[in-house]
Formats: C-alpha cells, sequence, structure tokens
C-alpha cells in the first residue's frame, strides 16, 4: 500500500474516518443547538451547564477537552458550544501547527469570546505546545523575535478565548495540557435507539421517506457511530433510487446493505475475512497480529486500527499476551463450531 493510496477499509461504508461525501453533507446534517443533539446525556448536560454558567457570569467558558473515536461527533459539539454562546468558531487541527509562529499567528487574530477547535490537538508541534499553556492560562504568548543570544521574548497579550479541543488519543496528551482544561468530556460510541433516532432526523433533512423498521436496520448496522449511520443511509438511498420506487423499507435496507457487505452487526468484508481466518486457518487462536494481517492479504495496521476496534468491542476477539484469541461468539457469529481444544 503506498503513501498515495489509501487503504480500501479505510475509506469504505463502514469506516469512522470522514470521506469526500461525508464532508460535503456534515453541513447539512448537524445539528444547531444542544437541544437538537441526539444521545451522550450525560456529557449534554454536564455542557450545559458549564456553558450557562459562563453565560450567567458574562464570561467565557472554561477550554473544553472532548475525547472519543472519530466520527462520534466531536466536531458537531465543537460548533454546538459556538452557536449557543453565539460566538465565532475559528477551526484548525494539530497537525495544522507545525510551529509555535503557525499558534501565534492564529491566537493573536481571535476575536473576544471566540471559541477556537482544535482537532487532534495530540499531534501539535512540542513547542506550539508549551506556548498554548501560557494562552490558556494567562491569555497570552510570547513571540521570540531574533536568534540566539540576542534574541528577545515580547509578551503579546490576546483576547480571551475559549479552546475546544478533540483528540481521539486522549493517552497521548501531556498531563499539563489536560490539567488546563476546565471540562473534559468523553464521547462514548451510540446506543441503537439513539442512532434511530439520528437516521430518522437525517432522513426527513434529506428528503427521503425512511420506514421505521428501516431506520432500525440501518441503526443496529452502524457501529455505534452517527457518521457510518448517516453514510447507510445515503446507500440505501442510492439503492432504492436506482433499484427502487424510492421508498427506503426494511427489504431495500437489508438488500442495500447486503449488496456493501455490511452485515446483521455492522461487520464488513475485512472483518469476516479477519474472523474467517482466526477462525479456520488458527482454530481460534492464539495468533500474532502480524501473522493474522499475512492471512488476510493486509497490512498490520490495517487490521489493528481498521478491524480490530471493532471486533474486540463487539466481543467476537480477545488480545492476550500471546496473541488475538477468538470468543464463543465469533464462532456463533460465522455459524462455525468450535474444534475440540480450540480456543475460547
Amino acid at each position: 500500500m503506498s503513501d498515495n493510496e489509501p487503504d480500501l477499509y479505510e475509506r469504505g461504508v463502514v469506516s469512522p474516518e470522514a470521506g469526500a461525501d461525508d464532508r460535503a453533507l456534515d453541513g447539512a446534517l448537524r445539528p444547531r443547538m444542544l437541544e437538537d443533539f441526539v444521545g451522550q446525556d450525560r456529557v449534554r448536560e454536564q455542557l450545559s451547564l458549564v456553558l450557562r454558567g459562563a453565560q450567567s457570569r458574562g464570561r467565557a467558558p472554561d477550554h473544553v477537552l472532548m475525547s472519543g473515536g472519530p466520527g462520534l461527533g466531536k466536531t458537531t459539539l465543537a460548533m454546538i458550544i459556538a452557536n449557543e454562546l453565539g460566538a465565532p468558531l475559528r477551526i484548525t487541527s494539530g497537525p495544522a501547527i507545525e510551529r509555535s509562529g503557525d499558534l501565534a499567528a492564529v491566537l493573536s487574530t481571535l476575536q473576544e469570546g471566540e471559541v477556537l477547535f482544535l482537532d487532534e490537538i495530540h499531534r501539535m508541534a512540542r513547542p506550539a505546545e508549551e506556548m498554548l499553556y501560557v494562552a490558556m492560562e494567562d491569555f497570552r504568548v510570547d513571540v521570540v523575535v531574533g536568534k540566539g543570544p540576542g534574541a528577545t521574548a515580547i509578551p503579546l497579550d490576546i483576547a480571551p478565548f475559549t479552546l475546544v479541543g478533540a483528540t481521539t488519543r486522549a493517552g497521548l496528551l501531556p498531563a499539563p495540557l489536560r490539567d488546563r482544561f476546565g471540562f473534559t468530556a468523553h464521547v462514548d460510541f451510540y446506543r441503537p435507539e439513539d442512532l434511530e433516532t439520528i437516521v430518522r432526523r437525517s432522513a426527513g433533512l434529506l428528503g427521503a421517506d425512511l420506514a421505521p423498521d428501516a431506520a432500525r436496520e440501518i441503526a443496529r448496522r452502524s457501529r455505534g457511530t452517527p457518521r457510518i449511520a448517516n453514510r447507510l443511509l445515503r446507500r440505501v438511498r442510492d439503492y432504492a433510487e436506482v433499484r427502487g420506487d424510492g421508498t427506503l423499507d426494511r427489504a431495500t435496507a437489508r438488500a442495500a446493505l447486503s449488496l456493501y457487505e455490511v452485515d446483521e452487526l455492522g461487520l464488513d468484508r475485512l472483518d469476516r475475512a479477519v474472523l474467517d481466518a482466526l477462525l479456520r486457518r488458527f482454530r481460534g487462536g492464539p495468533v500474532g497480529l502480524s501473522t493474522l494481517a499475512v492471512s488476510v492479504g493486509e497490512e498490520p495496521e490495517t487490521v489493528e486500527v481498521v478491524a480490530e476496534p471493532f471486533l474486540v468491542r463487539a466481543g467476537f476477539v480477545a488480545r492476550t499476551p500471546r496473541g488475538r484469541v477468538a470468543t464463543p461468539e465469533a464462532w456463533e457469529h460465522m455459524g462455525m463450531t468450535p474444534p475440540d481444544g480450540a480456543a475460547g
């Protein structure tokens, strides 16, 4: 797999990463206010108190850190925070902040009360990270002029702002940065009933005639992720318009998702290939990641990052010190009987 050829499964219908079509439609489907945001009840209630308290005091809210997997609504919540505050929103990302000067250029142009959304904050360069400490705490940046022994740090006041940081790898954030956030939230996977509500709302916005049983079918195959749910909805809509009469009923949803190789629990072809190899070739394990990846013709990173997280969360695969092991649920889901002495 070359650097210029992203892996097929990283851009598949059950990938939580945003594709070009997702980004094009996300703006139309995102809720604008907290009351319209579905799911994450505890986070929504806590965030509402933080925002209302700050508004009653006439001050900018504490900085907010959100962690969780891709596609779970961290960017949407950042936009909602700005909308609730009636404040402008500035969006950037950790990989885009390569030097402290890049961060200084962003911070120095912020308006008072503006919300700065910093996605993948754990990937920010270390010098910029150290500058951010002071900016978050004292609303000041120190701009270094000159080089060597004659260099001078000039303090520059910046307007009070609210930083919303998002990360998929909270463990990579240094403690001094985490400690400067006044509110930390973990965005978890969604319940099927919440995803069903999201799918019905999205169908209404897209003008699709979605039957309730079709909404349930899409929701339970969406791997707990709204982005995947909305993507599957669009694929079902395509199928209904091209091969049906435009009505999105359960039979149409099942046929469409079968065509895209998404099974009843949301497993795709790569997931099933990994399970099939683990069960048939290695008798349920234990087997090492590299060996398992070779057996399905993929890179170890693809199996570990794309397939394994969902298989582990669904209870089909367990990671042990000796390697990957299939669970009894994996044998049952694949319709296979474990041989005598098989792992799991």
